[in-house]
């Protein structure tokens, strides 16, 4: 990690302090859970606002219709579970009640990605983005760290259309706050001329170790993305970082198959780009167990294994470019 980042809270504690400064003087405000209020940071919340708590149990499928039917009565409704199960068990709910019906619900999954670890892949969420990018009317976002995160939660709070919001477990690093943070439009956090990384979540931070590792190195100049909105993407700074001739990198803690770096390749290939592109994401074979993060290391989604793949799209090695 870059020396020089300080550590911040897990997204998911954010999350809940969020919701808690606007449920002060937002009755309408409701968050429904399915038996996650402990994993998804919302014990403090469920203690100062109990009324404004709905727990469905385990029953994800009902959690997505209820949240819909408050939604469609004025109620501004975060509704929270773990994302594996929310966006495959409840996905017909999702679909119908809260796109297709246009309820403004914010759907939240938390321990996204690789987050549950060791509990295999059962719990591992690496589809959630191909799934939701298939189903009109709704923003898909994964925020990258606790400011993004606290922004995200604003925005979708606020929002007249459907939201999906996507947590990990762990403390993030505090990137920088000074860029505004909309949804559709990414952060360029670094500027860098030789190579482009967009990422997503989680793995901003890595692309941001493997930037300096790339500077230090090889003298390459790597600007780093946080595209923190899937869905609409940001075609406008793909465009322009495309036009530049700027080979690009996409990093995330998905599947290859129809996630964030998919959706650039689409749009570059349909607007006549043909920059050097490359996905880094999670393979389509089975799925390695063990921690997030060994899991993460093994498919080379950490600063070391995206300085090598930026490496090799650059066609370079060696200590000088």
């Amino acid at each position: 990690m870059d020396r020089d980042m300080k550590m911040g809270k897990a997204n998911l504690e954010i999350f809940s302090e969020t919701l808690q400064e606007m449920a002060e003087t937002n009755r309408d405000l409701l968050v429904v859970t399915s038996d996650s209020r402990g994993s998804g940071k919302l014990v403090p919340f469920a203690q100062r606002f109990p009324n404004q708590l709905v727990e469905v149990g385990i029953a994800e499928q009902n959690l997505v219709g209820i949240s819909a039917g408050l939604a469609s009565t004025g109620k501004q409704v975060f509704a929270v579970s773990p994302a594996c199960f929310l966006t495959a068990r409840s996905l017909e709910q999702i679909k119908n009640d809260v796109t297709y019906s246009d309820n403004p619900v914010t759907v939240v999954g938390i321990s996204a990605g690789v987050s549950y670890g060791a509990l295999g892949s059962t719990h591992h969420s690496l589809h959630d983005y191909a799934v939701l990018r298939a189903i009109h009317n709704i923003v898909v976002c994964a925020p990258a760290d606790n400011f993004e995160t606290q922004e995200a939660v604003r925005q979708s709070a606020a929002a007249d259309h459907p939201v999906y919001l996507r947590f990990g477990k762990r403390p993030m690093p505090l990137l920088r706050e000074d860029i505004p943070f909309v949804f559709g439009k990414g952060r360029v956090l670094q500027e860098g001329e030789d190579i482009a990384i967009f990422a997503t979540g989680e793995t901003v931070h890595p692309a941001l170790d493997a930037a300096a590792l790339l500077s230090e190195s090889l003298d390459v100049k790597a600007m780093v993305i946080s595209m923190h909105t899937v869905k609409p993407l940001d075609t406008e700074l793909l465009a322009k970082v495309a036009a530049a001739g700027t080979p690009i990198l996409t990093v995330e803690e998905h599947s290859v198959n129809g996630g964030m770096g998919e959706a650039c390749a689409s749009f570059l290939l349909q607007h006549g780009f043909h920059s050097r592109f490359r996905i880094m994401g999670i393979p389509d074979e089975y799925t390695v167990t063990g921690s997030q993060q060994e899991i993460l290391d093994h498919y080379g989604i950490n600063g070391q294994g995206i300085a090598e793949n930026a490496k090799q799209l650059l066609g370079i090695s060696g200590e000088n470019k």
